[in-house]
């Protein structure tokens, strides 16, 4: 089965609002920011047609792992929020909720995605499929409790993110992703051997 025709999102947190309504939460205040008012380094790290799984390795100089939040599939999608953590040190480098059509991936390939041991970024680069990566909107919010005890936060600092689509090369949709970054951005200084973006 093909993935779905894009619809317009539900919200500028799509697709965390679906998350949030499952677990009776509500969304935190957030706004669409311009590509060109987004500050620095969050304007570098979000405001491109690439993903963010190689765009953070490189930042940050080395490798990042998944931490699991939730996880649920079928045999067509998979859903599931994620931290995103530097090996180095284990730091949180990003929020992501993802809504991913298992359908578009051959085997080993789903069922690595399935396992979500790997950023889908880093197995699709792995795998050698073609595909693009699309922001659809920037936003700035303040986050929730949710969101402070899964990236280790203190107090409300504002975050930045982008909603992001990634598809085939024939168009069709095989992830939409809402992608959130902590405030502390800065890298690691990396230790000898560090290795570098897949």
């Amino acid at each position: 089965m093909s993935s779905p025709a894009p619809q317009p999102p539900v919200s500028l947190l799509h697709p965390l609002d679906v998350f949030y309504r499952e677990a009776g939460r509500r969304l935190p205040w957030h706004e669409a920011v311009a590509p060109e008012a987004m500050p620095e380094p969050y304007r570098r790290l979000l405001v491109h047609n690439r993903d963010m799984t190689s765009t953070l390795e490189l930042h940050h100089g080395g490798r990042i792992h998944l931490r699991v939040l939730s996880l649920g599939h079928d045999d067509q999608t998979l859903r599931r929020e994620v931290v995103l953590c530097r090996d180095l040190d284990g730091a949180p480098v990003e929020f992501g909720a993802t809504l991913a059509w298992l359908g578009e991936f051959d085997e080993p390939w789903r069922l690595e995605i399935v396992a979500s041991r790997r950023p889908l970024g880093g197995i699709l680069n792995a795998s050698g499929k073609a595909y693009t990566s699309r922001p659809s909107a920037f936003l700035r919010l303040r986050p929730d409790a949710y969101l402070r005890e899964s990236l280790g936060l203190t107090g409300s600092p504002e975050l930045y993110g982008r909603q992001n689509t990634l598809r085939t090369m024939e168009g069709r949709v095989i992830a939409s992703i809402l992608e959130i970054l902590p405030p502390d951005v800065a890298p690691a200084v990396p230790s000898v051997g560090t290795s570098g973006a897949v």
